[in-house]
């Protein structure tokens, strides 16, 4: 037996929401169409009915991002995340050179000291 589709109407004022969502690029057709479940022809008639960017009678595309733009912004992100990555390891360089320098004036080694000194409390054969 076959599931009846139950028939959903939308209020206006959401309608008007979602295309403004989609006029100021917050959210695409598809995504709209995914998350509530409704098809993109009835959303290209919301946007048709509702925008406030698009008059009668003018022709809507939708072009989608070229593959070029996402190589460009992927190439960024990659350049930033390198960036982060470089700055860290600075500062982990930087920590090194602190604790060789800290333990030369201390005369031992705090790097083990340091590690050595937690994992002995979890130890139960040593005894304070």
């Amino acid at each position: 037996m076959k599931e009846e589709k139950s028939t959903r109407h939308f209020s206006e004022a959401f309608k008007k929401e979602k295309v403004k969502m989609i006029e100021d690029k917050q959210m695409t057709v598809v995504q709209l169409s995914r998350i509530y479940e409704v098809t993109r022809a009835a959303i290209y008639k919301w946007i048709r009915q509702y925008s406030t960017r698009i008059s009668k009678g003018e022709r809507i595309v939708i072009e989608k991002e070229s593959e070029g733009t996402k190589t460009i912004k992927l190439l960024n992100r990659v350049s930033e995340l390198e960036r982060t990555i470089g700055q860290k390891q600075l500062q982990i360089d930087y920590l090194e050179k602190v604790l060789e320098l800290g333990s030369e004036e201390a005369g031992f080694d705090i790097k083990k000291k340091f590690v050595s000194g937690p994992l002995s409390v979890c130890n139960p054969s040593k005894k304070s």
